[in-house]
């Protein structure tokens, strides 16, 4: 009975926490004379550093392509990607005798396209900045999770066919030639992007592929669409499902920027387009066309270019500490869990709360780099499987904070993981009494600029509701700093209850 007493007042404590730093009534307000509770406060101080991220998972659907200058750091930050491509729901091409796009009685595609979306609201910098890239043909499928970090590079690696197509594009995020009515849609867009009001409408940049393109095999066609719709009438087994179609038809692009410097654009979607006239069932002609898209069963990631050493003087600077993406900085908190769990060692831990507050930023850019919106604080030796394992936050091991109106990340109930690092210690000191020493980062956690993906839902009365249905580390471009460092330590409050027998 008193074990699930503790527990509701837990939440109860957590709640009033928040609220009042008054405990003297709590006990009494909540329980009767034969089970009152006795509280008392803590205050303890965590420390906090600077780490280096150095690479950062980025098999992510929220993926950056772009070249810009840190105004904080005054150095280079360079994203290129990779994404493989999926038959959309529903793929099918008409039976190869209604096809009326052919050269010599072959089945060809009239024209090809790959067509970048990119998400206005999310990119950085100016949206006319000049910028070359070169998109390359992948020689295999990128399969092994190692492979998916921000640091890999795949020219280097010998994924880069070196006889496959390979196409250099100019382009700027803001296309001039958008019609005035296509130009006023996409604006009037801008505002609702990711919301459930979103109507679709994006800039883009457009490849073309209408350059001869020469398979494996040695064949050649016309255009990169003419070999896959080919394929897709010899081998139509290659089409069941993404992992046949990445492994036999099309491993995927690499996507490179080569020159130009000044936007970093968040690319949503990537969709590869081909074009075919066709027989309709009433003998007519009609123009179709057919998608390959980078969906989320399919990979997409990021490599990120960082200037190691400037981050290395950021991370010296012991007056605060950082989290900055991408593949930047992250902070590291020791907290202090033995001082915890001892000061009160005959007492419950109902509350455990700290928050981190940012330092005022002097910097003075025409593009200043956001503030993280949501950070994770999750435990040092979980921290890449986090992500691998694409984990969701439990507020037990793993906890995430949103920047408040008053600058402030706060978490309010850790309490959790204090738990966990108490009974992990305990078992471990059981067999090994050097347990504490060969497992330094046993107290500590780190904490991580995310992006979150939401899932939007209606009730019967239109209200619309969201909730975060995926989380990853942010590759785009923010930095904050945070009251911290050696110099600074930072408080942990805790509260904690007892019953009075």
């Amino acid at each position: 009975m008193k074990l699930r007493l503790l527990t509701a007042i837990a939440v109860t404590a957590m709640a009033l926490n928040a609220c009042t730093e008054d405990t003297d009534t709590i006990g009494s307000s909540i329980t009767n004379d034969t089970d009152r509770l006795i509280f008392s406060t803590g205050v303890y101080n965590a420390t906090s550093r600077s780490i280096l991220a150095d690479s950062v998972y980025s098999h992510n659907s929220d993926c950056y392509f772009g070249m810009v200058k840190d105004p904080e750091t005054q150095t280079y930050v360079k994203s290129d990607l990779m994404a493989q491509f999926n038959m959309i729901e529903g793929f099918s091409l008409p039976s190869e005798d209604r096809i009326l796009s052919k050269i010599d009685g072959k089945v060809v595609a009239d024209s090809c396209y790959i067509s970048l979306f990119v998400k206005y609201a999310k990119s950085y910098g100016d949206t006319l900045s000049a910028m070359k890239m070169r998109v390359s043909e992948l020689n295999a499928p990128i399969d092994d999770k190692y492979t998916h970090y921000s640091n890999f590079d795949l020219k280097k690696n010998g994924y880069i066919r070196n006889d496959g197509l390979k196409i250099n594009k100019m382009f700027s995020i803001r296309d001039l030639k958008l019609t005035d009515g296509n130009l006023w849609s996409l604006q009037h867009n801008i505002p609702y992007q990711g919301t459930s009001s979103d109507s679709g409408y994006y800039d883009r940049i457009l490849v073309p592929m209408n350059v001869p393109y020469t398979a494996k095999d040695g064949r050649t066609y016309n255009n990169y669409g003419t070999y896959v719709m080919r394929t897709y009438y010899e081998h139509p087994e290659y089409f069941t499902n993404s992992y046949r179609f990445v492994h036999n038809v099309c491993p995927g692009f690499n996507f490179e920027i080569t020159d130009g410097l000044g936007v970093m654009a968040n690319i949503m979607e990537i969709h590869i387009q081909m074009f075919y006239s066709f027989l309709t069932p009433s003998d007519t002609t009609a123009y179709s066309s057919v998608y390959l898209a980078s969906t989320p069963e399919v990979l997409k990631t990021a490599h990120i270019v960082n200037d190691r050493k400037a981050l290395e003087q950021l991370i010296n600077d012991n007056s605060c500490t950082y989290l900055k993406s991408p593949a930047g900085i992250f902070t590291e908190v020791t907290l202090p869990v033995d001082e915890i769990s001892q000061a009160h060692t005959n007492d419950s831990l109902l509350s455990v709360s700290v928050n981190f507050l940012r330092q005022h930023s002097e910097e003075n850019s025409l593009y200043q780099l956001n503030t993280p919106s949501n950070i994770l604080m999750v435990h040092k030796d979980s921290l890449y499987s986090f992500f691998e394992n694409k984990t969701m936050y439990d507020y037990k091991s793993s906890f995430m904070a949103s920047l408040s109106s008053t600058n402030t990340y706060s978490f309010s109930s850790i309490g959790n993981i204090i738990t966990l690092m108490v009974q992990k210690k305990a078992e471990g000191l059981r067999s090994d009494p050097n347990w504490v020493a060969n497992h330094p980062n046993w107290n500590k956690v780190v904490l991580v600029p995310v992006s979150t993906t939401l899932k939007y839902s209606s009730d019967y009365y239109g209200n619309t509701t969201s909730t975060v249905s995926a989380i990853g580390n942010q590759l785009g471009l923010s930095s904050t700093k945070l009251i911290g460092g050696a110099d600074n330590p930072i408080e942990v409050k805790v509260i904690y209850a007892k019953f009075n027998d």
